[in-house]
């Protein structure tokens, strides 16, 4: 059983800091995310280390390094939301019966503070994270890579997302893709695909 991170684990909700950044400093509205953009995309198959990206964010909005340090610490406070404590309480109830992992689109520094603030590592057998790995979802090698970690076919995964495209990806794999839209109805999916025939 695999799970996503963003928006399942953990609920992120965007708390605008892009846009109040961009009013703090006098940019138009999409500046920042145009400026950064590959900033971003490189951080996220890890291309580019973290303190590259503070560099890259002084230098593209043109503010000082403790200015930088201060949009990366509100960016990661939004990038790590709020855990949603019934999923994650339920991913650890299936050890160990059940082989667990997570697959995540990710961002370089992400492992040290998810696992600070959430524990991840302890949470499941395997995380797969796109900066580490150098690919993300949907290609299709970062679900094989998945199946690999945890040693088992496709047919025998389950893997719970929040994005279509990510699901849509998971299934061409041969993988049971469920679409998560709330705790209640992805845990009775799951258990359904996990004790079929009930």
């Amino acid at each position: 059983m695999v799970f996503d991170i963003g928006d399942v684990l953990e609920i992120a909700p965007d708390l605008g800091v892009r846009r109040r950044w961009e009013i703090r400093l006098g940019l138009m509205e999409g500046e920042f995310g145009r400026r950064l953009a590959d900033v971003w995309a490189a951080g996220a198959i890890g291309g580019v280390t973290e303190d590259e990206v503070r560099q890259a964010i002084s230098d593209r909005l043109g503010v000082a390094r403790e200015q930088a340090d201060l949009i990366m610490a509100d960016a990661w406070e939004q990038y790590l939301g709020t855990a949603n404590t019934e999923l994650i309480e339920y991913c650890r109830g299936l050890r160990p019966r059940y082989r667990t992992g997570i697959l995540s689109n990710s961002f370089v520094g992400a492992r040290e503070r998810e696992q600070a603030a959430y524990g991840f590592e302890d949470l499941v057998d395997e995380i797969v994270y796109s900066h580490e790995v150098g690919m993300s979802k949907p290609d299709p090698r970062i679900y094989k890579l998945s199946c690999a970690r945890l040693e088992v076919r496709p047919e025998e995964m389950i893997f719970l997302d929040d994005m279509e495209p990510n699901i849509a990806a998971a299934r061409a794999a041969g993988i049971h893709g469920l679409h998560y839209r709330d705790n209640a109805r992805a845990i009775a999916e799951i258990e359904a695909l996990l004790t079929p025939g009930r």
